[in-house]
């Protein structure tokens, strides 16, 4: 039995090895889903990112834009493995560093913050997934681990004394 396209609510694997800007970014503006297709809403999530900050490739993949959409820089990257329609991340305001077609690898510097083109209030990231023409969450790429906030806390091992 075949198996159809993948709708945009089928499960995101979380596959990401980093996040596209940072360690751990501010979101600045967070994924905001519309109630219809052409409603309002926001199709992505706005992340912490001074122009000229590198930003990274957050799964491997293959370069399927890289170029200027109304004035702004955006970069698209075809995540490798994940479907049919695959999944694909876009970034953006960014000055791409690869060209449309090259394989990228997590973690690869794929371009630069622009310095203008944002959205934001303050200098930012707009960072967006889609599934065919359906927009998703980003975030729900990013494991547990990069999720997480504040540093990792050391719990005392019972029995053994303190220095």
């Amino acid at each position: 039995m075949a198996s159809g396209p993948r709708a945009a609510d089928d499960p995101v694997p979380a596959i990401a090895r980093t996040w596209p800007v940072g360690v751990r970014p501010r979101v600045l503006r967070g994924w905001e889903p519309p109630a219809t297709v052409y409603g309002p809403g926001h199709r992505g999530v706005d992340l912490a990112a001074p122009p000229g900050m590198p930003v990274r490739a957050v799964a491997d993949g293959r370069v399927s834009f890289a170029g200027r959409v109304a004035g702004k820089g955006v970069v698209s990257v075809e995540l490798a493995g994940t479907g049919d329609p695959p999944l694909r991340t876009t970034y953006e305001p960014v000055r791409a560093s690869v060209p449309r077609g090259a394989e990228v690898e997590a973690g690869e510097v794929i371009g630069t913050v622009e310095a203008g083109g944002s959205h934001c209030t303050a200098p930012c990231v707009h960072w967006g997934l889609l599934r065919g023409d359906a927009y998703v969450d980003p975030l729900s790429l990013l494991p547990p681990w990069l999720l997480q906030r504040g540093p990792s806390r050391l719990l005392p091992v019972l029995g053994v004394p303190l220095p």
